[in-house]
């Protein structure tokens, strides 16, 4: 190998940045530079529980640079890449060039709505801190102003929650929503009863959770509408206005709409000169390398991985991280000219919450569902959390709120609005 330090830039340090990041970290060959637009590594897979109020940020969150404080041959800079030339290896930044000898570009993905960009205005995403802090200041806001009103009739759409998208996400809000309600906060308000809260999810296509059996399906369908939640599957969203939901047979009235059905590549990949698919994901060849500069490796959310599969690799923390543990293998195997091996995804099978005791979750032929899929949720997400202090004060949230049937982090904060946060 060549004493030439070589120069390898990462965009992103999520699941995937950060695999990349802990497998060259001290390699004395390579010098790293990370790049990212936010300060912090967050846990996504726990986004709702901000949202919903059982965590808080910090507990899903984790500082860049306290992750890397010991790989000497890594720096972060805190900066939005605008631009990138693949021909002169140039990647612009807040006013800066940096070249690159390898480039890792795992920028995760952004909300899609299908063509349908003026219903971001009026519908409230998922995807960062200020997503999560954002929903939950709308929801607790809206207790809030219900109570003031003191009139359940007038108070209706204040408390009916809609939630668009049946994937994990839908499903785990809206669980985690009629819980809040229905049970949590029930007894903090004296002129309305939470209670009556309406949770409403709707899915376009025949079933909710679409990459699980269709026994998990069914059992998270009628986990889901015990605890009080309307779901409608097989109804595509017509348009979304400032009052509600339109759908083929019926408009929904309500002053909280989330929008949890669709990703597309990041605004990077979709302002870049580079081989995309529709939804603005970057298209690699079996090595994760871009399709037309063998430099350039993309990975997690913002990859179109389709090779000899029957569709692209789904978007999800797994992918992302096994996808940045096999680049920093195939770095160096190019480096010591070896031969390339193409990547495998091992799919170590879906999990989804429901609520509390209940969740599916599938493993190759196992199927867990009820409380046993339930444990094993809390300990997948345990494991995977980043951070001995995250882990603990996660278990600590989770055991308090199990116990206790309380919501510990239930402030309605003003810097929600701020763009400072999480973006």
């Amino acid at each position: 190998m060549s004493h030439t330090k070589k120069k390898i830039i990462i965009i992103g340090a999520g699941f995937g940045g950060l695999q990349v990041i802990k497998s060259l970290g001290n390699n004395e060959n390579f010098e790293i530079l990370v790049i990212d637009k936010k300060n912090h590594h967050l846990f996504q897979p726990l986004l709702y529980q901000v949202a919903t109020a059982v965590l808080s940020p910090a507990d899903i969150a984790i500082p860049t640079r306290s992750i890397t404080t010991n790989f000497k041959n890594v720096k972060i800079l805190y900066g939005e890449v605008t631009d990138i030339n693949f021909n002169t290896r140039e990647v612009s930044f807040q006013n800066h060039n940096e070249k690159y000898d390898y480039l890792v570009i795992a920028t995760g993905a952004k909300t899609s709505y299908f063509g349908n960009s003026q219903w971001q205005s009026k519908t409230l995403g998922l995807k960062n801190l200020k997503d999560a802090l954002a929903i939950r200041k709308q929801i607790l806001l809206s207790f809030e102003q219900a109570e003031l009103i003191g009139d359940y009739e007038k108070a209706k759409s204040l408390m009916h929650y809609v939630i668009i998208g049946g994937g994990p996400t839908g499903v785990e809000l809206a669980g985690s929503i009629a819980e809040l309600s229905h049970n949590i906060i029930r007894k903090d308000f004296r002129s309305i009863d939470s209670g009556m809260t309406k949770v409403t999810l709707i899915e376009a296509g025949p079933r909710l959770l679409n990459a699980f059996s269709e026994k998990s399906s069914s059992f998270t369908k009628e986990k889901l509408e015990s605890r009080g939640v309307e779901v409608l599957t097989n109804s595509p969203v017509l348009d979304i206005t400032e009052t509600g939901v339109v759908l083929k047979d019926r408009t929904i009235v309500s002053n909280t709409i989330i929008w949890a059905a669709g990703v597309e590549g990041s605004e990077l990949s979709k302002k870049l000169s580079i081989n995309k698919d529709k939804s603005n994901r970057i298209i690699v060849d079996e090595f994760c390398r871009s399709t037309e500069y063998p430099n350039v490796f993309v990975i997690g959310d913002a990859a179109n991985f389709s090779k000899g599969l029957n569709r692209p690799l789904p978007g999800v923390s797994p992918v992302a991280m096994q996808q940045g543990r096999y680049v920093a293998k195939i770095i160096q195997s190019i480096e010591k000219n070896k031969t390339l091996i193409p990547f495998q995804y091992f799919d170590k099978g879906n999990m989804a919450t429901i609520g509390r005791t209940d969740a599916v979750a599938e493993f190759g032929g196992i199927r867990l569902k009820g409380i046993m899929g339930w444990f094993g949720w809390l300990f997948v997400h345990l494991v995977y959390q980043v951070g001995f202090k995250n882990k603990m004060s996660t278990l600590i949230s989770w055991v308090w709120s199990y116990l206790t049937f309380r919501a510990g982090s239930r402030l309605i904060q003003e810097e929600a609005n701020d763009a400072s946060i999480g973006t």
